[in-house]
């Protein structure tokens, strides 16, 4: 009798020992994972995780598609109405924060934004696998970062040959590398007449001093959370009526053209952009 009490002690103690060393994938996002491991054994296999990035465009609430281009019927926060017949910009370097305030930089990333080319409004991110595969992430990720436009590094004249096709780049004369925006159309000036404006940005330059800047934004919202155990689509929208406010009032009768050489109108037009991206919907 004692022989088998002893026997059972025995297989219990065993029992609840390995339940508590029980090894496996403790990565919540592998596709493998085992909630009753508690020891990582390097088992993890992650399934393909895609990111679309789906860009959207309204002013002020209102929808912005290339269908309403032409058409005079925005009202910007200088009371000038106006239309859009061209809506170009480039994001670069996305990267994905976790709770701690590290993030995964998706090395290379950059895209096009085109409002006339319906493919561009879509942008599925390199395989992000190698990015997640062995890291610890054991929570969902809390916000979203990129530049708007190329940083002083990536914003090298004729790197990008899908750029130069696309009649990107910047004058070498004012600094070179790339645009980061191309948005014109027309407006009513003060006597009643429609004119013609272009809002281009890119490097900022004081001509008469030789002096280029770089010029670009770093956007980042700390509002948003996901995971990569799926496919994940993210909608970062655009408020087009902010590029004309938040700092800057943008007044169309003074600053409406030749705005490329102007390094003011460059810097503030760069300023205003601070509040033109957001965050929508997140799906998995």
């Amino acid at each position: 009798m004692k022989a088998t009490t002893i026997i059972l002690s025995t297989l219990v103690l065993s029992l609840s020992f390995n339940s508590c060393n029980r090894k496996g994938c403790t990565d919540v996002l592998a596709s493998n994972y085992n909630e009753k491991s508690k020891k990582d054994d390097g088992t993890c296999v992650y399934t393909p995780s895609t990111v679309t990035v789906n860009f959207t465009h309204n002013f002020n609430g209102s929808n912005v598609t290339a269908s309403q281009f032409n058409g005079l019927s925005y009202v910007n926060a200088n009371g000038q109405t106006l239309s859009f017949t061209k809506l170009q910009y480039s994001i670069s370097d996305i990267r994905f924060y976790l709770p701690n305030g590290d993030s995964i930089y998706v090395d290379g990333s950059y895209h096009l934004v085109d409002l006339e080319d319906a493919n561009s409004l879509l942008y599925t991110l390199p395989d992000m696998t190698e990015f997640i595969e062995g890291k610890d992430f054991k929570s969902t990720f809390t916000g979203i970062g990129f530049n708007y436009g190329f940083d002083a590094t990536d914003n090298t004249s004729g790197a990008y040959d899908d750029l130069n096709l696309a009649s990107w780049g910047w004058p070498e004369m004012i600094g070179g590398g790339y645009h980061q925006l191309k948005m014109e159309g027309r407006y009513k000036n003060t006597n009643g007449d429609t004119i013609s404006y272009q809002f281009h940005n890119g490097s900022a330059t004081k001509n008469s001093a030789g002096i280029f800047e770089p010029n670009y934004k770093f956007i980042k919202f700390n509002d948003a959370s996901f995971d990569l155990s799926g496919p994940t689509t993210v909608e970062i929208k655009m408020n087009m009526a902010n590029w004309f406010q938040n700092p800057n009032l943008w007044d169309l009768n003074v600053d409406f053209q030749t705005l490329m050489p102007n390094y003011d109108a460059q810097k503030r037009i760069t300023q205003n952009a601070n509040d033109v991206f957001s965050v929508g919907t997140i799906s998995n």
